[in-house]
């Protein structure tokens, strides 16, 4: 009579949640402090496990940062489907990128990773850009049909200047309006011809004491 496999031991289930979870809060950590390059064989060590471990929760580096964006991620799209209430369509367009760029910021090496990702659907950083890219369709199909953006613009070229201009504003530090001038630049280059300058929401104003 053949034995009934072996149930894994609800302790073992525990500790690799535990595990997962302290991983998750070291590579947070990790990513925001010296980017998203990070050294993994740290995140794992400093999670008091070893690097089989970590590879085990989270099979490559993409994996790894999908999973550390997760929430961040369900916040910008949870601010996307607030925005499409927004009585000024460009406006609320011009919002969200904003929000990504600032999100993009807060990790140095996500917004290049975010690029590298943008075409490759085997990555897990694809998990996030897929959803990004729908919500992001919805506000841009409002813009156009407002007349703000011309309808030969695609969200996918729009995200990836939107990581662009994150990338732009990560390596040049020493001027933190450059992202805000960059964005108006390019929604007025997304405009249709002959249409009047938009004038999207401003930039909400820098806490002069988190700078």
């Amino acid at each position: 009579m053949a034995q009934e496999p072996q149930k894994r031991p609800r302790s073992q289930r525990a500790d690799a949640r535990r595990n997962y979870d302290r991983l998750l809060a070291e590579a947070r950590t990790a990513f925001a402090e010296q980017g998203t390059g990070a050294s993994l064989e740290d995140i794992a060590r400093h999670a008091n496990v070893g690097i089989g471990t970590l590879y085990r929760h989270f099979p490559n580096r993409h994996a790894l940062m999908s999973a550390v964006f997760e929430e961040a991620v369900g916040d910008l799209l949870a601010h996307s489907r607030a925005l499409l209430d927004d009585p000024q369509p460009c406006a609320a367009l011009v919002t969200w990128l904003r929000a990504i760029i600032t999100h993009a910021g807060e990790y140095r090496g996500l917004s290049r990773a975010l690029m590298s990702a943008s075409h490759d659907d085997s990555s897990a950083l694809a998990r996030c850009s897929r959803p990004m890219r729908e919500a992001g369709s919805a506000l841009l199909i409002r813009a156009q049909q407002a007349g703000a953006v011309r309808p030969g613009v695609s969200i996918g070229d729009l995200m990836q200047l939107t990581n662009a201009i994150a990338l732009a504003a990560e390596e040049t530090p020493d001027e933190p309006e450059l992202a805000d001038r960059l964005l108006m630049l390019t929604l007025r280059g997304l405009k249709p011809e002959g249409s009047a300058p938009a004038e999207p929401a401003p930039a909400p104003a820098r806490d002069s004491a988190a700078a």
